[in-house]
């Protein structure tokens, strides 16, 4: 990668979704420049193993493993993940250096003949490999029989509108679908008031060597013109959140952050004076079957120009500790052991 014209390695799983966001952040880090992308495929747990569900598999890292293992051994030089694949805790050799903006966070509804979740007759079959999709599916709508599945994007789609379809809907997140070009499938985005995401879904993670870094001077600058602030720091409460509950991606908690205007929120005057907005964080924590649920909002006016984004003691970071501990104190730790029972 020293070498002018030379290859940016990105190495990504070989689904038609990973290729898309790799390929597309890929031209985003070289714009300008007079460097390539050159996209490395890597195989991971979870592509190998399509059938199990993911919290039998080992849950948190499945997809992420392999393609870090890849990068520390000097094979790419850069990795993206789905955000919401990666585990919360650091890695000292790898820097996550950039997040791009982030695509819709929320979940679509795929349903045959373009029913709503209101549509859906009694007794549906509603695919998800989500436990939290399936948790606030049961809670909306108790009479749905809710189903396992796998695979990618066109596998999963497959199910509920292909020639053989066995399933009335199933729910997918509508950044993949975006990404790779399939809005037609989409029945109905579902709110966030009824479908609370997942942490960090919507967003992708761009990591790198720390010697990378330190070595790359074009490298580190592109990152950070990739790097959007705002998303930057509605992931860090998110991850910070379910850090917190000790939860991995396959828990059923839900998080969601975003930066409104102050004069948006019920702040005080004093509370947003000289912000760029107010960050607004809700999760909840849920019983698998949709019966129990804890949840709860938090709030931090913040300045994009001045506050540190993320890490330790950085204002997001706080906010999602903060939340975190409300929930636990409220019953969150039983629901999760529950889940992981």
């Amino acid at each position: 990668m020293t070498a002018p014209g030379s290859s940016l390695r990105i190495g990504t799983r070989a689904s038609d979704l990973a290729l898309t966001q790799s390929g597309q952040v890929g031209e985003a880090l070289v714009a300008g420049t007079d460097h390539a992308v050159e996209l490395v495929h890597v195989s991971t747990h979870g592509d190998r193993d399509r059938l199990s569900p993911l919290a039998q598999i080992g849950g948190t890292g499945v997809f992420v493993t392999a393609v870090r293992q890849a990068l520390l051994e000097g094979t790419v030089d850069v990795v993206v993940h789905s955000c919401k694949d990666l585990p919360t805790a650091p890695l000292e050799e790898i820097t996550l250096a950039c997040y791009p903006v982030r695509e819709d966070p929320r979940d679509a509804l795929c349903a045959r003949d373009s029913l709503t979740l209101a549509e859906l007759p009694a007794g549906a079959k509603v695919g998800t490999g989500s436990p939290r999709r399936a948790a606030q599916l049961l809670r909306a709508r108790p009479d749905l029989e809710v189903l396992g599945v796998r695979g990618n994007v066109e596998t999963r789609l497959n199910r509920a509108l292909g020639p053989e379809a066995d399933l009335d809907a199933v729910v997918l997140a509508a950044s993949g679908l975006h990404r790779v070009g399939r809005d037609a499938a989409i029945s109905e985005l579902l709110p966030v008031t009824a479908m609370l995401p997942a942490p960090a879904q919507g967003a992708l993670a761009v990591e790198a060597t720390t010697a990378a870094l330190a070595e790359q001077p074009w490298f580190a600058q592109r990152l950070d013109a990739v790097d959007d602030p705002a998303t930057r720091a509605a992931i860090a409460a998110e991850r910070a959140l379910l850090r917190t509950l000790e939860a991995g991606c396959s828990a059923p908690v839900a998080a969601y952050a975003e930066l409104v205007d102050a004069e948006t929120t019920e702040l005080s005057d004093a509370d947003g004076e000289g912000t760029a907005g107010v960050l607004c964080l809700r999760a909840l924590a849920i019983r698998t079957d949709g019966s129990q649920v804890v949840e709860g909002e938090a709030r931090v006016a913040l300045d994009l120009a001045v506050d540190q984004l993320s890490g330790p003691g950085s204002v997001p970071t706080e906010l999602g500790e903060e939340l975190a501990a409300d929930l636990l104190s409220r019953g969150a730790g039983e629901i999760l052991a529950e889940a992981r029972a």
